[in-house]
């Protein structure tokens, strides 16, 4: 009797079996009082499949049973963890080709690519707790501050706990990252490039292993004590996945038995020509059983907070990155199947897991965070890119500019309820010739640093979840690389660690204030003072909660390395407000209204100011971002 039985079968063909890693690859059991690993592969349309094993000998074939709706199965007595094989499919076009398991749970680590037997439930877990207080309902309460990681290139070295290529292990990662994380304060981490890839180059993005993470950082319980490490530590974990689309390498899914199986069959839909990928293929019901599994393979089996789906616009539109594209059924651009698939993704995890998914997504249309039974797609959230380039594009002009063009760093806020957002300053602002964030504006380095503190103090405070990207919380210089470390001796260097020491206390404001992460899709929750002060570049408003100002904090950001002596700032209440937070905090001698070490209490007076009835007095420095608290007593 097979593993794949005719249950599994019924389901995987029906689209709906999100557990099919559980029968499907390789996996170590016994038969008749015999160990071994019985392998499960699909091909329908293969003339034949056999298997090679380093114990059996990487020469002689073991040929595998096909049974019914194209499943191939063999077990092999005395293969088991640890032991690297490989399937030779002999297509439906006659060609033989040597492949990889898809659902292999590990990988030989680049350039060699065969498949690893992996045990999957060796590893120990101790983050009970942790798992214990996880709630994806409750995600939008909560604060979330996302550290983007890509582990390549996070730290590298050739000594000690490093191999040949400057990789550390998963498990020093883990130690490493806990300790960075807790000192600078932030709630989760993103993981870039885990799915098993090939290219170095790609990032992570032109996956081969939708179920093996990458061999360059160890072995899967290497992962597996990494997340723990975290989760104890009470740290989230999102990982980058891409169900959209994937490289055409000769022994991974491309053709996989002679056919286009797992992409489409339509040449107008199987290829993005740009990434020069694949397009899976997601009308086939197999498919989004293999993609939603690997969905579900990765939060049960490793534990994962949540997923980052990447490049969803590519999901949309039938007509993305191609010039030559077949309309859907009523003649329009939108992918409906894609659309569909990702419905019943979000759907299928956020009832049926611990995790959550988030949208990478570029394009305009509605409802990417709607629930389903709305007509929305159901994602948990979704990355503001029309946030992060409208303030960037901003943030390039020189400051004397800024004023004919300050509508870019307020419209934001008009659109910052539609959907449930993250703010990114991601991996991909600092690469490819954009320059890294302290070099995005003009002028010279101590504005740029000033400058970059008020952009961090603007997105802390602007409605959304946020994320940073490595190396960006201490201004690195250059130009991320992936086949670099970061410069982390710039931590030590005198504005680089001021820029460091601003992003490790607003991380701890933004916690503080409930009103500042308690993200909802009501707009009462940002109130504006005055968002028409071009001529001083200069913006202020309230974040609040939405009945009353218990717990409001107004911000004000000046994005001019002018000086504004005794500003005028309208408030709603009387009262002593105070300072809580400046930009200025973290230099030499502390910060104030005006002058170092000042009184951080203001006194509302009653006289007109912004169209309200109190005002503020505050005297702004150039490039300066003060925080400052509502009175306690409300009125």
């Amino acid at each position: 009797m097979g593993l794949f039985t005719d249950y599994d079968s019924f389901l995987f063909h029906q689209g709906t079996n999100y557990e099919t890693y559980k029968k499907m690859g390789a996996h170590i059991v016994e038969e008749n009082g015999v160990w071994g690993t019985r392998f499960v592969v699909w091909a329908p349309n293969a003339q034949s499949v056999t298997l090679i094993t380093a114990p059996t000998g990487w020469e002689n074939e073991q040929w595998m049973e096909r049974t019914d709706n194209g499943v191939w199965e063999r077990f092999l007595p005395g293969v088991g963890d640890g032991d690297a094989y490989r399937y030779l499919v002999t297509g439906a076009d006659g060609v033989k080709r040597w492949k990889g398991d898809p659902y292999a749970f590990r990988c030989e680590k680049r350039p060699d690519n065969a498949s690893i037997v992996s045990n999957l439930y060796n590893y120990q877990w101790g983050d009970g707790e942790y798992q214990s207080r996880r709630d994806n309902t409750k995600v939008l309460e909560k604060p979330m501050t996302i550290y983007e990681c890509h582990l390549g290139s996070w730290k590298k070295g050739f000594q000690g706990d490093w191999d040949k290529d400057g990789f550390m292990n998963y498990r020093l990662l883990g130690d490493q990252l806990v300790e960075y994380l807790g000192y600078m304060g932030y709630t989760h981490v993103e993981l870039m490039g885990i799915c098993e890839y090939p290219f170095d180059l790609s990032w992570g993005y032109q996956v081969t292993g939708y179920f093996a993470p990458t061999s360059r950082y160890g072995t899967p319980d290497d992962f597996r004590y990494l997340v723990d490490k975290l989760h104890r530590a009470g740290y989230g974990v999102i990982l980058d996945w891409v169900p959209a689309h994937f490289p055409k390498d000769e022994f991974a899914l491309g053709n996989f038995d002679g056919t286009p199986l797992y992409e489409s069959t339509d040449p107008l839909r199987r290829e993005f020509p740009q990434w020069g990928t694949y397009a899976f293929d997601h009308t086939k019901p197999e498919v989004r059983s293999f993609l939603i599994s690997s969905a579900f393979y990765w939060i049960n089996e490793f534990h994962l907070d949540a997923l980052r789906v990447d490049a969803v616009a590519s999901m949309l539109y039938n007509n993305y990155d191609r010039a030559e594209w077949r309309p859907n059924m009523f003649g329009g651009n939108m992918n409906l199947e894609g659309m569909d698939f990702m419905r019943q993704l979000n759907n299928e995890v956020h009832s049926k897991t611990t995790g959550y998914v988030i949208a990478e997504d570029s394009s305009p249309e509605w409802g990417i965070t709607e629930d389903t039974s709305k007509g929305g797609l159901g994602f948990k959230l979704k990355w503001n890119m029309g946030w992060m380039n409208d303030t960037l594009r901003y943030i390039a002009l020189d400051p004397i500019y800024r004023k004919w063009h300050h509508g870019q760093l307020t419209h934001t806020a008009d659109y910052a309820f539609s959907e449930n957002y993250v703010l990114v300053l991601s991996h991909d602002e600092v690469v490819y010739g954009k320059h890294s964030m302290v070099e995005k504006a003009p002028g010279k380095i101590e504005d740029r640093f000033g400058g970059l503190k008020t952009l961090y103090t603007y997105q802390f405070t602007h409605p959304g979840k946020k994320l940073l990207f490595m190396g960006q919380d201490f201004a690195q210089d250059r130009e991320w690389t992936v086949m670099e470390s970061l410069d982390w001796h710039l931590t030590n260097e005198f504005g680089h660690r001021d820029v460091m020491l601003t992003v490790q206390k607003l991380l701890g404001i933004y916690k503080q204030f409930p009103v500042l992460y308690s993200d909802s899709k009501n707009p009462t929750t940002f109130e504006w003072i005055n968002r028409n002060d071009s001529w001083a570049n200069t913006i202020s408003y309230i974040r609040r909660n939405p009945w009353n100002y218990n717990g409001a904090v107004l911000v004000i950001c000046n994005f001019s390395p002018m000086e504004h002596h005794d500003y005028c700032i309208g408030v709603p209440l009387p009262g002593a407000y105070e300072r809580v937070f400046s930009t200025f905090d973290t230099l030499p001698g502390g910060g104030g209204p005006g002058e170092v070490g000042g009184d951080p209490m203001l006194q509302a007076t009653k006289e007109e100011c912004d169209g309200r009835e109190y005002r503020l007095t505050y005297s702004l420095r150039g490039f300066e971002s003060v925080i400052i608290k509502f009175p306690e007593a409300q009125q």
